[in-house]
């Protein structure tokens, strides 16, 4: 940050610590009778000094998540509800079609016990289930991370490798592919079957056609929200038997039906 750049901070900050100290004042004046908003800081795009989170502009990002500093994330891919992405002491890389879930952690390590430095790399198409803990670790490209489970500093899981839900993955662990490892501390189960490692590729499309979704209702406007309220009030009690004994027609409007791409039995049914 040059001179003027810091200037300008210098500014803005002062404005804004004279406002809170209006507020204050204001509230002090009103007494007993005044009321406080809260402010939430909550940001989902954060840097860490000179450090920023850089976002595809095709990912999706839940308003609730957190990116924080060092952080990469490819394009399609997906950071849902409750998520932290912290990159602080080191950077974090999320390739391309790859979900992480609601409420996972993933952190990075500025080094281990033996001095290596530890970023953490998921790389593309991979799933990471919701509740994960992710720290210092390499998952390969259509990799699936089941449900609650804790990867450790060193963990290395290999393409199509799949680590079991509630699994804890010690330190320096490298999970071969085609395998699936669970418990704890997690072990080999068994090999996965063709149709499992064909599921870890349909899941993570499956989560890049549902994050279009969830994008697109967090983009609309006040008013488109609140016009479909009305339609929704309007079509909830539509009695299509009734309707059809006096020759009504009502078809229900685009804004309320999902794409075909979200409920994969309705686009088979059709074909």
């Amino acid at each position: 940050m040059g001179t003027l750049g810091k200037a300008i901070y210098t500014v803005g900050f002062w404005i804004r610590e004279t406002g809170q100290a209006i507020d204050r004042l204001g509230c002090r004046l009103q007494g007993k009778y005044y009321f406080q908003e809260q402010l939430s800081r909550h940001r989902t795009l954060m840097n860490v000094f000179d450090k920023a989170p850089v976002v595809d502009k095709d990912a999706f990002v839940a308003p609730s998540a957190s990116v924080i500093g060092d952080v990469h994330v490819g394009q399609g891919s997906s950071i849902w509800y409750g998520c932290v992405l912290r990159g602080d002491v080191n950077s974090i890389s999320v390739g391309s079609g790859t979900n992480i879930q609601d409420n996972s952690l993933v952190h990075v390590a500025k080094s281990n016990l033996s001095g290596k430095v530890l970023p953490t790399i998921i790389g593309d198409n991979v799933t990471v289930g919701h509740s994960a803990v992710i720290h210092g670790c390499t998952v390969e490209d259509e990799a699936f991370v089941g449900m609650g489970a804790t990867l450790l500093d060193g963990v290395v899981v290999e393409k199509h490798a799949m680590v079991a839900a509630g699994a804890l993955v010690r330190q320096n662990t490298r999970i071969p592919c085609g395998e699936v490892w669970g418990g704890n501390p997690a072990k080999f189960l068994r090999k996965l079957t063709e149709e499992e490692i064909a599921f870890i590729s349909q899941s993570a499309t499956n989560y890049t056609n549902l994050a279009q979704v969830h994008a697109a209702e967090n983009a609309k406007t006040f008013d488109e929200i609140e016009f479909e309220k009305l339609l929704r009030k309007k079509f909830a009690r539509r009695d299509e038997e009734y309707d059809s004994m006096l020759g009504v027609v009502r078809e229900v409007p685009p804004q309320l039906i999902l794409p075909d791409n979200i409920l994969p039995e309705k686009s088979v049914k059709a074909t």
